[in-house]
């Protein structure tokens, strides 16, 4: 199949999210959380999507609406000593939740397939409210059952979504099931072949949020361009009652507007913030934002600061800035298991501070928005990403409809952050598809469509002449890009670091800042030996001095992330006693210890932190 049209492609994705609208500041409502111990059923062979008496296939179209359709998994009891039910939730083991399955129980380390999971909650909805089920992300695919009712189904490893349950809950005792699938499928994103650890699960927060009746579903504010000392944006309801008066205030500056929704729930936003503090990296100032309307309220704090680039230079609130970076996979080394919660990126981009960086990658796909909202409190700027990887393909519409719609969840959550400054589309696709272009370009569109504040990109593919020692940026995506970005192993793959030495990179066609999304070596550690041995620390370290001084050589040349902060699970990598599971590029290993190559990097971003030093404007 060729790929459809934008327009038609732009279609299918609307149709998908009018049927789960975004949820956006969930973190800022009250929410009873349904964290704890799971019961669950590993399911291989798919039983609990078949019906048991005559063994028939599931039908997913009508299970697909919120009828009555339920799936054999249920919650059925014994009730006559002779009924047979060959399952029993409550009698099955547990997994935590949130967090993956595979770092909990050793048989289910490589587990791909489907596991339920079924918890019992108590709740009474009072008249004239909504229960919201809310997901921050589930691998891959989600079946969500309320009380033996379908809630809805969702696909994207990590999205938030959610499902409107008001006319599910009971009062008093309610049961939840959930199937999660994370089987790898070539028509999914990411496809069959990735570079890290499959976590399956339910990775993230699960909650409930009781809301009235038309509620403060989405708004958008940001420090304006064009308009110096204004903060631009909209704000969206969802119910019945649509055409309201909201007032958004910022108590700190003593601003307020109050503005009239349309017959759609949506109003448009233009407040003064000429008195406010500029968000920095140095200085994270965030402001609380109040949201009124007359059926709800809602609070937000954002940090108000402008993105964009000047030639070959970025430019942060009108000052050139350097990119001291670090690429940082979700993943808690130390315990093999996917990261979930606040306590975890506090470790995570604790590191990060430590190495002097002002800005993390977060490969390759959106970390949980704990990462971000922290990001916006400490000061580091961040490069959002979605698993647009390896083997992806381009001709599938089904596919494509997949990446537009995680990149637009992802947008849509983290609009709001100062820290994000650059949207990925994709990483390390190769340029010979033709059909590649028209993919990306489609998925560029539709974020700037929700967010033209900050800047675009993808890690690019390059052409390296090996006769000439020169190095290009081909990829005709960078046209569209706002900065051109690639990720390079010169001395890794396919060379020794003293290749770095000759290399000339010729990037003057492209007049946008230059970014180097990736480089590095592995080295497993505290094995040693001199710098030509590979796997050694020495070789890292040697990689990494060898690196800087190419780098810094290239005009254009405004960031750096190099891969990886921490070591972390990877299939593909098995050579024993050196891999055995593990990617060693980190800086960091799996123990938690630093290697060599971590200090050599904190010397030169301390080095340029003096050399890129601006002026703070209040």
């Amino acid at each position: 199949m060729r790929l459809l049209s934008g327009l038609v492609l732009g279609c299918l994705c609307q149709y998908a999210i009018a049927q789960n609208p975004h949820l956006h500041n969930v973190t800022n409502r009250p929410a009873t959380l349904l964290a704890g111990n799971w019961h669950y059923i590993v399911d291989p062979y798919e039983t609990g999507f078949r019906n048991h008496r005559n063994w028939t296939p599931y039908d997913e179209k009508e299970a697909a609406t919120t009828s009555s359709a339920a799936p054999y998994y249920t919650n059925r009891k014994q009730v006559n000593r002779w009924d047979r039910i060959e399952y029993d939730f409550d009698q099955s083991p547990t997994l935590n939740v949130p967090g993956d399955w595979n770092h909990q129980r050793p048989e289910l380390l490589y587990y791909e397939g489907s596991i339920w999971y079924k918890t019992d909650f108590k709740y009474n909805l009072p008249a004239g409210r909504r229960l919201l089920l809310h997901f921050g992300a589930a691998n891959y695919r989600a079946d969500v059952y309320l009380n033996g009712k379908k809630a809805g189904m969702h696909e994207g490893g990590y999205d938030p979504f959610h499902f409107d349950v008001t006319k599910l809950v009971q009062a008093g005792d309610n049961f939840l099931v959930v199937r999660v699938d994370n089987r790898r499928e070539r028509d999914r994103v990411p496809g069959m072949t990735t570079d890290w650890w499959n976590y399956g699960g339910i990775t993230r927060d699960v909650s409930l949020l009781e809301v009235p009746q038309t509620f403060i579903s989405n708004f958008f504010l940001q420090a304006d361009k064009a308009k110096r000392g204004r903060a631009t944006g909209w704000v969206q309801l969802d119910g019945p009652q649509l055409a309201q008066k909201i007032t958004v205030s910022i108590p700190a500056l003593s601003v307020s507007q109050t503005v009239a929704t349309d017959a759609k729930g949506r109003a448009s936003l233009d407040l003064d913030i000429s008195a406010s503090k500029r968000w920095y990296p140095e200085r994270p100032q965030l402001y609380e934002v109040v949201f009124k309307a007359e059926t709800d309220q809602t609070s937000d704090r954002i940090g108000f600061r402008t993105i964009e680039t000047k030639g070959k230079d970025l430019i942060l609130n009108g000052k050139p800035i350097f990119l001291r970076g670090i690429c940082m996979h979700e993943e808690v080394p130390t315990r093999m298991a996917r990261a979930f919660s606040r306590e975890d990126a506090q470790l995570l981009l604790g590191w990060a501070k430590e190495l002097n960086c002002n800005f993390v990658r977060l490969a390759h796909y959106p970390h949980n928005e704990h990462t971000v909202r922290l990001a916006d409190e400490i000061g580091l700027l961040v490069w959002d990403e979605v698993p647009v990887y390896w083997g992806i393909n381009y001709e599938n519409s089904a596919t494509y409809a997949q990446a537009e719609s995680q990149i637009r969840a992802m947008v849509e959550r983290d609009k709001n952050r100062a820290s994000v400054i650059v949207w990925s589309v994709a990483n390390e696709t190769p340029r010979e598809d033709p059909q590649r272009l028209v993919f990306l370009n489609n998925m560029a569109a539709a974020v700037r469509q929700i967010d033209n504040t900050r800047l675009l990109s993808a890690a690019l593919d390059r052409t390296e002449d090996k006769a000439t020692n020169h190095i290009r940026i081909t990829d005709p995506f960078a046209a569209t890009s706002d900065v051109v970005s690639t990720n390079e192993y010169l001395g890794w793959y396919g060379s020794t670091p003293d290749r770095c030495r000759v290399v000339t990179w010729n990037l003057a066609e492209h007049d946008k800042p230059f970014l180097v999304s990736e480089f590095g070596a592995d080295a497993l550690f505290n094995h040693r030996g001199d710098s030509l041995t590979i796997w050694t620390e020495d070789y890292q370290e040697w990689l990494y001095r060898e690196q800087i001084e190419m780098l810094k050589k290239i005009p254009s040349w405004r960031g750096v992330t190099p891969w990886i902060l921490a070591d972390f699970r990877a299939p593909r990598r098995n050579l024993p006693g050196i891999q055995d599971g593990w990617n060693r590029k980190g800086l960091i290993s799996n123990n938690g210890y630093k290697k060599r190559a971590w200090y050599v990097l904190k010397a030169f971003y301390d080095e340029l932190e003096q050399q890129w030093a601006y002026e703070i404007e209040d």
